[in-house]
């Protein structure tokens, strides 16, 4: 039985892959924004598998101050942790800040992965052979990291698609970087694109735009099909020392030519290495 933690699990894909993952047997750690989802979620998953092992943490990860909360948490709870998955996630149409300054899908979608990672990363090791698991996109062909690595501010017009784009290179930068920190200790990193799959996150969009992405999401995923590579990569024995791949149906593709520049990697970590160092 392995140990899990999933953020973002308590819609879409990483309530489907919790409950995928519960039915397999592992110790299911949840979290979402909300406490009271969390527990809802908590008490159906174990009624639909009859697996006790299910608790839940409630923390907002586009506020640095909850990430480290959050890991202090599962630290003081937990003497192992076998799979970290970084998976919570949002889309916003228009330019927000975090409550911290950060531009706000950049703050969620990526920063929340760096710094609730690297905080858990001791644990992690501890707990060896681990995994990471982070939830990327295939929106992240044809982005660059044209942005303040620290705070995702960019010049110019800001809009939500780009911004959910870089966020996603972002993604696959850090795992990369990751992996090549992490080999030889135990822990691996991969990551992945769920596919196109229908979720909440589309409900944002004004009545016309969203009957427009009804013709598009006709032939979208399920949740549960969208979790089925999050599930490979978190328990298969076959990826069990495979580190730093992009998933695709669970199988391993080529990203994009810009998700392997070692300087924008280099980059991206020192800036993310600020945030994890800072007292909050």
């Amino acid at each position: 039985m392995k140990t899990i933690l999933i953020t973002g699990s308590t819609h879409g894909i990483g309530e489907a892959a919790a409950l995928a993952l519960a039915a397999q047997g592992h110790q299911i750690i949840l979290h979402g924004r909300k406490q009271e989802r969390c527990q809802e979620v908590a008490q159906l998953i174990q009624q639909k598998t009859g697996n006790p092992n299910i608790v839940f943490f409630s923390a907002d990860l586009s506020v640095l101050s909850q990430v480290k909360a959050l890991a202090k948490q599962i630290k003081g709870c937990f003497e192992r942790l076998d799979v970290l998955v970084n998976n919570a996630g949002n889309f916003f149409l228009t330019r927000q800040l975090s409550p911290d300054g950060f531009e706000m899908t950049w703050a969620l979608n990526h920063l929340s992965y760096f710094v609730l990672t690297l905080e858990l990363l001791d644990l992690l090791k501890a707990s060896a052979p681990a995994r990471i698991v982070n939830v990327s996109s295939g929106s992240h062909y044809g982005q660059k990291l044209d942005c303040d690595p620290l705070t995702g501010l960019e010049k110019g017009i800001h809009t939500g698609l780009k911004a959910y784009g870089r966020t996603k290179l972002a993604n696959i930068l850090f795992t990369y970087e990751l992996a090549r920190r992490l080999e030889g200790q135990g822990v691996t990193a991969n990551v992945l694109h769920p596919g196109l799959v229908r979720t909440h996150i589309w409900d944002k969009y004004g009545k016309f735009v969203r009957i427009l992405l009804n013709i598009h999401l006709q032939r979208a995923l399920t949740s549960e099909q969208g979790a089925q590579t999050t599930v490979y990569l978190a328990t298969s024995p076959e990826v069990g020392w495979i580190s730093g791949k992009y998933f695709v149906d669970c199988r391993e593709v080529p990203s994009s030519p810009e998700s392997h520049d070692l300087e924008a990697a280099r980059r991206l970590w020192e800036a993310g290495e600020v945030l994890v160092t800072e007292k909050v």
